[in-house]
C-alpha cells in the first residue's frame, strides 16, 4: 500500500496548492513521531536482521502457546514473556524522541543513518532481561516454585531484582510512550510507601506500606506486573496486531482503499465516504487510531484537495476515520480486551456493546461529510476506481478473514484461538492469490520455475509480518506492565475506592438529587477521562480510569458493563481531543493545515461519540444501546439517538435542506441533548426543539432557493 496508487497533481499545481503528495518514507516518519505505541529508532541493517529473528521467534512462541500453554502456569508464561520483550525495547527505542523535521520529506532511507543502540542501551536490555527471568532461573535455592513461596517475605535479592525491575519498567514505558505515566506511576509509589504521613481525617490516608511488601506486591504477586494488563497483552494484543500485520502484507491495506475508492460513485461526497469507509476498514489492519490517519491521508488527501475540502477540515476528517476502527467491532482498541478481562466476559460480549455506539458514531461522520460537501461546494473529482465486484472475487478473502473472528466468537471458541485462525486463513489465501497473480499459472514449467521462489518471497514476507507484530506491540507491553504499578498500589491500599467515593460527593454536595448527582459524577468523569487521555496512551488511560471512576459509577447504580464501555470510549477518543489530539496533529502533517483548527474539526466530526456515552449511565434507557433489553427497547432508542446525532450534525455543520441559520442551529442543541437523556418527556421536548428548527428551514428554503449547484448529491 503506498500513496502511488493515487495519480498526485502535477508538480506546478503541488506548487499551488501548497502541499504535495506525501510519499512513503514521511509516513512512516509521521508514524514514529506520533504514534504512541510504535518503535521510532532506526536501525542498521544487521541488527535490524538480528531483531527481526528474536521478533519472529517472540512471535511464534506466542501462537504456539495458543495451543499448547506452558505447564508451569500462566504466570511463568507472563515471566517468559516480559523478559523476551521488555530488552527489545531499550534495543528498539530511544533514550530520548528523534525530532522529526517538518519541512519536507526525507532524502530516502538509503541516505539516513543508522540509529543503534548505544552501550547504556545494550547494559539496561541485558539487565532487563536477567532480572526479568530470575524467577525463573534455575540457581541454587532458586527456582519457579521457590519464588511463589517467597511471596509476602521477598529475600534481600528478590528485593534488590524487583527494584530493579521496576526502574526498567518505568524507563520503557518512559521511551515509548513519554514522561507522564511514570510519573503517575512513581506518585503511586510515593502515595504507597508515605500514606501513613497523611493526616489521618484526609479519606485516602492509609497505614502505609513497606518498601518490601511494595516491592513484593509489583513482583511476585498478581495484581503487579504480572496482573491482568499484562496477561492481556500476551494473550490478546500481541496476537491481534501479528494478524494486522499479516493482513497488511498479504495486500488488504490496499484492496481496503481499493474497494472504498469503487462503491462510490463520482459525485461531491464521494471523497468523504471513501475516507470514511477506508478508515474504518484500514483501521483493522492498523489497529492505532494516529497510524491509520496519516497511512490513509497519504492516499487520500490529494482528491480530498481537488474536490475542494479545506485544509482542516480533511485533516479532521481523516482523524476522526483513524480512530474509527478502534471504536468499533470487529477488532476495537486493546482496552476493549481488557474490559472483558476485568468484567469476567467474553469478548463477544464486548463486540455487541459496541454495535449501536459503532452505528452512532458512523453517522455522524457520514452526515458531517454530507454537509460539508455542499457547505464548501465540493467538486465531483474523478477517482481511480475498479470494479467492486471484481475487487470482491480476487481479494474478498481479506473481508473473510474478519468474518471468521466474528463466527468463530459466536461459536463459542476463545479469541485467542479465532484470531490465530484467521491469521492462517489470511495467510494462506494470501499465498494463493500471490500465486495466481503470477504470468502464465497453467504453464506447467512456469509453475515448476517460478513456485519455488515465490514460496521463499512470501515466507520471507510473512516472516518479516510476524516480527513486525511483535514490534508493534513493544510500546503496549511496557504500559500494560507499568500499570501493574497502579492497580497493585490501589489493592494493596484501597485507593480506587477512596477516590471513587470522593468523586460521587462532589456530586453530593451540590444537590441531593440522585439523577442530577449521577449527571455530574457522569459530566466530571468524562472530563477525567479525556484529560488522563491528553497525557496517557488509551490502554493506560482506561486502566487507571477503570480503578478509579468504574466504582464511582457503579456506586450510583451504573452497570460495570455501561461503566467500562463509558471509560473506554472517551479513553480513544482523546486521541482527537485538544489540545494533543495526536490523530489530529499527524493528519495535520499531512495537509499541511493549522494544528489547532484540525483539532477542532476532529471533534465535530467525533462530537457524537463524545456525548452518546453519557447517555449510557445517566438513564436507565440508555442501556438499550448496549443491547440490554428487548428488541423494542433496542430500536426506539436507536432511532431517538439517530436523531440526536442527526441534530448534533446541524449543531456543527450549519445545514438542514440548507444552511442553517443561527437560531435553527441553536434549537438542535437542546434537541440534541434531551434526545439522547432517552427519557419520554424529554424526548417529547427535544422533538418539539428539531422540528421547529425543520420547519424554519423549510420555511426559509421556500423564500430562497437553493444555492446553484449545491442541490445535487
Amino acid at each position: 500500500m503506498g500513496p502511488d496508487a493515487v495519480d498526485a497533481p502535477s508538480a506546478e499545481k503541488r506548487r499551488e496548492s501548497g502541499a504535495g503528495t506525501v510519499g512513503k518514507e514521511q509516513v512512516e516518519e509521521l508514524i514514529a513521531t506520533y504514534d504512541e505505541e510504535r518503535p521510532a529508532r532506526k536501525l542498521g541493517p544487521r541488527l535490524d536482521r538480528v531483531i527481526g529473528v528474536i521478533c519472529f521467534v517472540i512471535a511464534a512462541w506466542v501462537l504456539w502457546q495458543v495451543f499448547f500453554p506452558l505447564p508451569q502456569g500462566n504466570q511463568f508464561s507472563l515471566i517468559i514473556f516480559l523478559g523476551s520483550t521488555l530488552p527489545l525495547v531499550f534495543l528498539t527505542f530511544r533514550f530520548r524522541k528523534r525530532r522529526v523535521a517538518r519541512s519536507g520529506p526525507s532524502t530516502g532511507s538509503g541516505n539516513r543513518l543508522s540509529d543503534n543502540p548505544n552501550v547504556i542501551d545494550w547494559a539496561l536490555a541485558m539487565i532487563a532481561l536477567l532480572v526479568c527471568l530470575y524467577p525463573v532461573l534455575p540457581v541454587p535455592g532458586g527456582g519457579f516454585n521457590a519464588f511463589l513461596d517467597r511471596q509476602g517475605q521477598l529475600s534481600p535479592l528478590d528485593v534488590i531484582a524487583g527494584a530493579l525491575l521496576t526502574l526498567l519498567v518505568l524507563e520503557a514505558c518512559r521511551r515509548t510512550t513519554g514522561l507522564v505515566l511514570p510519573i503517575v506511576c512513581v506518585a503511586f509509589f510515593l502515595y504507597a510507601y508515605y500514606g501513613g504521613f497523611l493526616p489521618i481525617s484526609w479519606p485516602i490516608s492509609h497505614a502505609g506500606v513497606d518498601f518490601d511488601q511494595i516491592i513484593n506486591g509489583f513482583y511476585n504477586d498478581q495484581s503487579g506486573f504480572f496482573g491482568t494488563p499484562l496477561d492481556v497483552a500476551a494473550s490478546y494484543i500481541v496476537l491481534f496486531t501479528i494478524y494486522g500485520a499479516v493482513l497488511d502484507a498479504t495486500g488488504a491495506g490496499r484492496f481496503f482503499i481499493d474497494l472504498s475508492f469503487a462503491l462510490f460513485r463520482k459525485s461531491r461526497s464521494a471523497p468523504g465516504r471513501t475516507v470514511t469507509l477506508s478508515g474504518f476498514l484500514l483501521g483493522t489492519v492498523s489497529g492505532s487510531g494516529t497510524a491509520t490517519a496519516v497511512s490513509l491521508g497519504a492516499v487520500t488527501w490529494p482528491i480530498l484537495r481537488r474536490a475542494g475540502y479545506p485544509r482542516e477540515n480533511a485533516g479532521g476528517m481523516l482523524a476522526a476515520a483513524g480512530i474509527g476502527a478502534i471504536l468499533s467491532p470487529p477488532t476495537l482498541g486493546a482496552a476493549a480486551f481488557i474490559i472483558a478481562e476485568y468484567l469476567r466476559v467474553s469478548y463477544l460480549q464486548v463486540l455487541l456493546w459496541a454495535v449501536i455506539p459503532t452505528i452512532l458514531y458512523y453517522l455522524g461522520i457520514i452526515l458531517a461529510v454530507e454537509i460539508d460537501s455542499r457547505r464548501f461546494g465540493a467538486k465531483a473529482v474523478e477517482m481511480p476506481r475498479k470494479h467492486a465486484g471484481k475487487l470482491l472475487l480476487r481479494f474478498g478473502y481479506h473481508l473473510l478473514s474478519l468474518a471468521i473472528i466474528i463466527v468463530f466468537l459466536a461459536a463459542g471458541i476463545p479469541p485467542f484461538r479465532a484470531v490465530v485462525y484467521a491469521t492462517a486463513v489470511a495467510a494462506v489465501f494470501g499465498l494463493v492469490e500471490r500465486m495466481i497473480s503470477r504470468r502464465d499459472p497453467l504453464d506447467p514449467e512456469s509453475i515448476a520455475e517460478r513456485f519455488g521462489p515465490a514460496m521463499i518471497t512470501y515466507a520471507k514476507d510473512l516472516g518479516r509480518a510476524l516480527s513486525g507484530g511483535i514490534r508493534s506491540a513493544l510500546g503496549v507491553v511496557t504500559v500494560c506492565a507499568s500499570a501493574g504499578v497502579i492497580t497493585s498500589v490501589i489493592v494493596k491500599t484501597g485507593l480506587g475506592q477512596n477516590l471513587a467515593d470522593i468523586l460521587v460527593a462532589v456530586g453530593r454536595a451540590l444537590t441531593d438529587n440522585p439523577t442530577v448527582v449521577l449527571v455530574l459524577t457522569a459530566v466530571l468523569a468524562a472530563i477525567a477521562v479525556l484529560l488522563l487521555g491528553l497525557a496517557v496512551p488509551v490502554t493506560a488511560s482506561f486502566i487507571i480510569a477503570w480503578v478509579v471512576i468504574g466504582p464511582a459509577l457503579q456506586t450510583l447504580g451504573v452497570s460495570p458493563g455501561e461503566s467500562a464501555m463509558f471509560i473506554f470510549y472517551y479513553a480513544v477518543l482523546s486521541e482527537v481531543s485538544p489540545p494533543t489530539a495526536l490523530a489530529a496533529v499527524a493528519s495535520s502533517a499531512i495537509t499541511g493545515g493549522n494544528t489547532i483548527k484540525t483539532m477542532w474539526q476532529a471533534t465535530k466530526y467525533t462530537l457524537p461519540a463524545f456525548l452518546a456515552p453519557l447517555a449510557f449511565v445517566i438513564t436507565d434507557n440508555g442501556s438499550h444501546l448496549l443491547l440490554q433489553g428487548t428488541p423494542w427497547e433496542v430500536i426506539w432508542t436507536t432511532v431517538v439517538s439517530m436523531i440526536a446525532v442527526a441534530a448534533l450534525a446541524v449543531v456543527t455543520g450549519g445545514w438542514i435542506f440548507r444552511e442553517a441559520s443561527r437560531l435553527q442551529r441553536i434549537l438542535c442543541l437542546p434537541a440534541a441533548l434531551l434526545l439522547l437523556y432517552l427519557h419520554p418527556i424529554s424526548i417529547a421536548i427535544g422533538l418539539a426543539f428539531a422540528a421547529a428548527a425543520v420547519i424554519l428551514n423549510l420555511i426559509s428554503s421556500r423564500r430562497q432557493p437553493l444555492t446553484q449547484g449545491v442541490t445535487d448529491a
